[in-house]
Formats: C-alpha cells, sequence, structure tokens
C-alpha cells in the first residue's frame, strides 16, 4: 500500500520517537526527508541524520533526536501543508512561531529552508510544517 503523505508520516514518527525517549528514529528516505531532516539539524532541534542502507537494500534516513534535561528539544511539530490543502506564501506572509521561538519550514524553488532563511532571501513557498 502507498503512502499518502510521507512528510506527515516522517513527523508523526519524530513525535512519537521523543514521546518514548527514543535515542533515534528510522524511516525510509526521501529527498525532500532528508532536507528536512538537514533544516531541523541546523536549527538545533535535532543532534544528526544518516543515511544508510537496511537488509533490504532500501535506503533509510535515522534521525538522531535531542534532549536536554531529559526532555525532548521538539515540543511541538505539526504539518501545515498537506496533499489535499497545499499552503503557499510569499515572503512577507511566512508565519512567525512563537513570537520567534519556533521555525517553519518552507519548500522554494532555491530548497527546503527555515522561515526565517526564507524571509531574509525574500523568498516564499509551500509551508511545510511548523517547529517549537
Amino acid at each position: 500500500m502507498s503512502m499518502q503523505d510521507p512528510v506527515a508520516d516522517m513527523l508523526t514518527r519524530v513525535r512519537n520517537a521523543q514521546s518514548a525517549n527514543k535515542e533515534y528514529v528510522d524511516m525510509p528516505h526521501a529527498k525532500l526527508k532528508a532536507a528536512i531532516a538537514e533544516v531541523l539539524r541546523e536549527e538545533g532541534y535535532i543532534v544528526d541524520f544518516t543515511i544508510a542502507d537496511d537488509s533490504d537494500n532500501k535506503p533509510m534516513l535515522r534521525v538522531h533526536l535531542k534532549y536536554h534535561l531529559g526532555a525532548p528539544v521538539i515540543d511541538m511539530i505539526k504539518r501545515v501543508s498537506k496533499p489535499s490543502l497545499r499552503v503557499y506564501r510569499k515572503s512577507k506572509e511566512l508565519p512567525t512561531i512563537i513570537g520567534g521561538l519556533g521555525i517553519s519550514i518552507i519548500s522554494t524553488h532555491k530548497g527546503v529552508m527555515s522561515g526565517r532563511a526564507a524571509k531574509d532571501a525574500g523568498l516564499g513557498g509551500e509551508v511545510l510544517c511548523i517547529v517549537a
């Protein structure tokens, strides 16, 4: 059976793994998921991520989760744009999350980046998710 929304699946896996205090979480690899993980790493929400083959030679994305004083660093991670309802914003309309304490992850024509980086570059795009 095919997966309808792989990004939502990724976010749910991260959310569930952090609530279970796991060290890392594995998921099927996709370029978009790796780009989202790269933004999360750059912004300090995860320790790192790696791409490796599993026993069936299918690439897997392993996200190493980050904790501070025993609590997950990611307090909230939520999908905004969905396959059934895409959400696009201009650079001046990009959302500010919790007064600048969180980030939004935007897919632009120059690649996936945080909302702050997209706003600084004057780029709009699809708002994939918000993280706080």
